[in-house]
């Protein structure tokens, strides 16, 4: 029996080149498919590439000082795995790392994992329907047994997101620096920052957190800003140890706070889809509001801190402590446009030189470019860049024109914009903490169930002994991404005001969704079988095949406040029960 139909069997040693399914990446997106893939198709015969040493993705990345998340911690994790213990209400990039570190264990993905394997090409093998995966081995002992390999497959899955791949600043005489450089993505924790000159290359989400930790430490503190942000407070703070104790006991609880949570998160969608609307002038004020309450004594910087765009066309900041970071004494603010780097430090305007120990690029990561640098090659060995030679499109944001038997996590039009209000002091109807859209892993848990019912069916295939591809038709996909297109023209992310990395230099939004995650959950809730192109030799039973249902998370207010209290009082019912009759056998 071939390898690939043994699908209940974990790849081996013997199969060491051979599996049902490849996924590369083990972040958020590569755990999430793998786990689904043996929830629902019971396979097992899957391998994860994963080019770092660790799983996480993003979140074994970014260790910068300060590194967290934007979304609140209960909504930041899977709904099938939500965790009682968080213990901030948005929580730190090693507090999320330990979290996927626990999945992963739990559903035993360590042995489907192959670590320091980084991935060169993929080319699909029209005569045997199979993906050809290349890659290279950059661990030390792993390559004393192999440099590289190709491992075959009947799926090829891409979870390497648009956060993987550093951006670096072309800057004339970047390489010239003779002090420290380093990149927000690639920070090295053995470099003591105590005392030093110390230059921040970007003013966005992650130097809003870098910031204020290096100020502490450093002797004089650079920012250099191109283009200013919108920025909320956060208002973070400890989850308390009677509130986690309510939610490990009582998790309806837990599950009523989550709904609230993404409820609240949907309703902001209004203020990135008008940008005239009232709600986002509301934003603007309250924006403009905290500049002044934490800058008072700086007017001559309430301008400078101000943008000229829509609230939403970047990412607005969340943090409560960038501005009194800025009020610091040994902290600048330099506008000026950068010239040249020297050996010893920057220029700006082609004179005013400034030295430096360190300079940290906080300048984010290539978005725009999906799954750079892998080289992929689909059907007739057309490659990806003449397949996208006119910008990256997805259909549904998961499968690709002419790459059959291929799908994507967080691909093209799948970002949801972080646009994040909290308590604003303007006439808002909401309180709390939100974002304008909402957590990706609910984007990410729509498409693993839509890829898996693709996978399922190429499964089925082979075990009859048959072939079977599938990729979307190029009338499907137009007709997709002229719909998207059409509203994210209108949207804030379009505005021309500003650049940003949800967007091509010619305007066109490659990177957000164009709607809500309900939105996208419904989109993706159904497979239309007549979307898709079908070859092989079991292509006969797709003919008359009606469309699947696949189904969606049902995160909304689902939980009406009586079933919410007739579940919780069943579970202590039952705990009493249990606890009751434990009490009466001691008795006995």
């Amino acid at each position: 029996m071939p390898c690939s139909t043994r699908t209940t069997f974990p790849v081996g040693n013997k199969d060491f080149t051979n599996a049902t399914v490849v996924i590369i990446g083990a972040g958020i997106s590569g755990i999430c498919m793998a786990i689904d893939l043996i929830k629902r198709n019971n396979c097992y015969n899957f391998v994860i590439l994963e080019r770092s040493s660790s799983v996480g993705g993003t979140w074994n990345d970014n260790k910068y000082p300060g590194s967290c998340c934007d979304v609140w911690s209960t909504l930041y994790s899977y709904s099938f795995e939500q965790n009682p213990d968080w213990s901030r209400e948005y929580p730190g990039q090693e507090e999320i790392h330990q979290y996927l570190v626990g999945v992963a264990e739990k559903y035993g993905l360590y042995k489907h994992i192959r670590f320091n394997s980084t991935v060169e090409e993929a080319r699909w093998d029209e005569a045997e329907a199979k993906w050809k995966t290349k890659l290279s081995l950059s661990g030390q002992k792993d390559s004393e047994f192999s440099t590289s390999y190709t491992i075959s497959s009947d799926f090829l899955v891409s979870a390497v997101g648009q956060l993987n791949l550093p951006r670096y600043p072309v800057i004339s005489g970047l390489d010239d620096f003779q002090g420290k450089l380093m990149h927000s993505a690639r920070w090295d924790w053995t470099y003591d920052l105590k005392g030093k000159r110390i230059a921040m290359i970007g003013n966005g989400a992650t130097a809003a957190q870098i910031a204020p930790e290096v100020a502490q430490l450093a002797s004089q503190l650079t920012i250099y800003q191109r283009t200013p942000n919108w920025v909320i407070p956060r208002n973070d703070g400890p989850v308390s140890a009677f509130q986690k104790a309510l939610f490990r006991w009582l998790p309806p609880l837990q599950w009523r706070k989550r709904a609230a949570q993404m409820d609240y998160r949907e309703s902001f969608y209004e203020a990135v889809a008008d940008k005239d609307s009232d709600f986002a002038q509301a934003i603007r004020s309250a924006c403009a509001a905290t500049l002044r309450a934490h800058l008072p004594d700086s007017p001559e910087l309430w301008d400078t801190l101000t943008p000229n765009y829509a609230p939403g066309c970047k990412r607005i900041i969340i943090t409560d402590d960038y501005y009194p970071t800025l009020a610091r004494k040994n902290v600048d603010l330099e506008t000026r446009e950068i010239t040249s780097i020297t050996d010893v430090g920057i220029e700006v305007d082609g004179e005013d030189e400034q030295e430096y120990d360190l300079i940290i690029l906080a300048t984010g990561f290539r978005t725009v470019e999906f799954m750079h640098p892998i080289k992929i090659y689909g059907s007739g060995g057309r490659p990806l860049e003449e397949i996208w030679s006119n910008g990256a499109r997805a259909y549904k944001g998961v499968t690709v024109e002419d790459l059959p038997n291929f799908g994507m996590f967080y691909g093209p039009n799948t970002n949801l914009g972080k646009c994040s209000f909290l308590k604003l002091s303007c006439p808002l109807s909401h309180s709390d903490s939100a974002t304008g859209h909402n957590s990706i892993i609910l984007m990410i848990e729509a498409q693993s169930r839509y890829l898996n019912a693709l996978v399922g069916e190429v499964i089925k295939a082979r075990q009859r002994g048959e072939t079977l591809s599938l990729r979307p038709t190029a009338e499907a996909l137009q007709k997709f991404n002229d719909r998207i297109q059409s509203v994210l023209e209108t949207t804030s992310f379009a505005d021309p005001n500003c650049g940003s990395w949800y967007k091509r230099d010619d305007g066109v939004v490659t990177n957000n969704w164009s709607g809500t995650a309900i939105d996208y959950q419904i989109e993706l809730s159904k497979i239309i079988w007549q979307d898709y192109t079908t070859d092989g030799t079991d292509t006969k039973r797709f003919l008359k095949k009606t469309d699947t249902k696949v189904g969606q998370v049902n995160e909304g207010s689902i939980l009406s406040d009586r079933s919410l209290v007739v579940g919780t009082v069943g579970i202590l019912s039952v705990a009493s029960y249990f606890i009751g009759r434990s009490m009466l056998t001691k008795a006995h």
